[in-house]
């Protein structure tokens, strides 16, 4: 049972250091992403404030709302391929389970 917990204990750590790491690259992600699409937006709407500002407004709006698709659509993806947790703890307690019935 000890080693059993040990496991566990080990595997929350590991959880707890993805967990940071994902945090840490979205929000450094977003914040930059951020800040160049308004700084873009600003630069093409300026450019573009006598002739067409609505239309660049607009087309600036339907390529956002897509990169946001596109970005939720991947970051789905890649939830989907991580590991379950703790998978490694469910694994060992089963085949002790297995092992303690077929004592019995």
């Amino acid at each position: 049972m000890q080693d059993r917990i040990a496991l566990l204990s080990v595997e929350l750590q590991e959880e707890k250091l993805r967990l940071i790491q994902i945090f840490f690259w979205i929000s450094a992600a977003v914040f930059t992403g951020m800040m160049a699409i308004m700084f873009a937006s600003l630069t093409i709407v300026y450019l573009l404030w006598e002739s067409a500002r609505l239309a660049a407004l607009g087309g600036l709006t339907l390529l956002y709302g897509g990169a946001l698709a596109a970005i939720v659509i991947a970051f789905r993806r890649y939830l989907a391929r991580q590991p379950r947790p703790f998978d490694a703890t469910l694994h060992e307690l089963t085949a002790d389970r297995a092992c303690i019935r077929t004592e019995k």
